[in-house]
């Protein structure tokens, strides 16, 4: 005789046959809401069993679960197929969690903005949520607006800059999503770049603008224009040589440049194209042999940058300085010193100019110059 056997009614329904999907642990289902009370929800899952959905299970972090009405269909994940009192247990938790990573997969698939809130900041850039999902938005990404520029690049003031904006909200894009690795990036400076592309194709390279100094760096100074911004680089500020371009430009100064290049969002700017080149007829107001008065600008190991006029700047090479070896130039001269040179070399196409302290004294010019002349000779008789 064959033991008597009780069946759950769970156990009965495994045995329905092949028309019969059974959802298993981890399985997102859909139910309708049976009944609702302060610490429990009960759901009809298609008519195969009851769920139930208790405890911490109930908690999520988004409003959607709260004041559910009977007959309302929502979803929940299986944590466990049967309990003790022959339901399925479901949480809220784990349903909310897939769903927010198959929305922020969406978004990354059709690159659609989504606002997001600030929630901190780190050195590394600002945390933000996307869809109750915890994310990153890093330095790099921010829109030229949002991005701190700090003189020197001092840490500490890029921090500084960065917390001020913790509570804004900042329109971005989802440029990474892994759910295992629970990694999210996004992008406020992508949704930026697509925002300029209508306006930066009216503009091409040659064009000239007129706009504001927003920003001065150690390596250049960005100009706002029509809703755009373009970088003048140090070397394109002005013609002669500047240390810094805050010593040129001001921020909130007006400016006009023209546009010397465009790649992608990026635009790159020229001042110094709108002026005459100063090197062009260096020749007529400088030559070889001429005695001038020079202010020193700068010393360094090699030698003096010196100011002949405000646009064309020599440099003194330290074996110009003495006929005897130097080992210390500041004891020949120092910044602002007023003193007088003689030209030894211009090349204008390089915007080189070479000066000299000690071919000032005759004597030593007149060497020099036999020196070179023997070696011309020298040069056409093994040539």
């Amino acid at each position: 005789m064959s033991k008597p056997q009780i069946q759950t009614e769970f156990e009965k329904l495994l045995e329905g046959g092949p028309y019969l999907s059974i959802p298993k642990i981890g399985d997102v289902v859909k139910g309708k809401v049976i009944s609702q009370g302060r610490r429990e929800i009960r759901l009809d899952i298609d008519g195969i069993t009851t769920g139930v959905v208790r405890g911490r299970e109930l908690f999520t972090e988004s409003t959607e679960y709260n004041n559910l009405m009977p007959g309302e269909e929502v979803q929940a994940t299986v944590i466990e197929r049967e309990n003790e009192n022959g339901e399925m247990e479901l949480s809220f938790r784990f349903a909310g969690q897939q769903r927010a990573w198959e929305e922020l997969r969406r978004l990354f698939t059709t690159g659609q903005t989504v606002e997001t809130k600030i929630l901190e900041a780190n050195k590394g850039g600002l945390l933000i949520r996307v869809a109750n999902i915890s994310g990153f938005l890093p330095v790099s990404q921010l829109s030229p607006e949002h991005y701190p520029r700090v003189s020197g690049g001092d840490k500490n003031k890029i921090l500084d800059k960065l917390k001020s904006y913790v509570g804004e909200k900042m329109l971005v894009r989802v440029i990474d999503v892994n759910e295992p690795e629970e990694k999210l990036i996004v992008s406020e400076k992508a949704v930026w770049e697509d925002e300029q592309k209508s306006v930066i194709s009216q503009y091409k390279v040659g064009n000239v603008i007129e706009g504001e100094v927003t920003a001065v760096a150690d390596f250049g100074a960005f100009v706002k224009f029509d809703s755009l911004e373009g970088l003048v680089h140090i070397s394109e500020i002005a013609w002669q040589r500047i240390d810094h371009p805050r010593d040129i430009l001001k921020i909130g100064e007006k400016v006009k440049a023209e546009i010397i290049g465009i790649e992608g969002s990026k635009i790159f700017l020229s001042m110094k194209k709108l002026v005459e080149d100063p090197w062009a007829n260096v020749e007529k107001r400088y030559k070889i042999g001429d005695l001038v008065k020079g202010t020193v600008l700068k010393v360094n190991p090699f030698g003096f940058f010196v100011e002949l006029d405000t646009e064309i700047h020599g440099l003194a090479h330290v074996s110009e300085l003495s006929e005897n070896p130097v080992e210390d130039v500041t004891t020949i001269g120092k910044p602002d010193d007023v003193l007088t040179f003689r030209v030894v070399s211009i090349e204008p196409t390089e915007h080189r100019l070479g000066l000299s302290l000690k071919a000032v004294d005759e004597t030593i010019w007149k060497k020099m110059n036999e020196k070179e002349t023997e070696q011309d000779a020298v040069s056409e008789q093994t040539s």
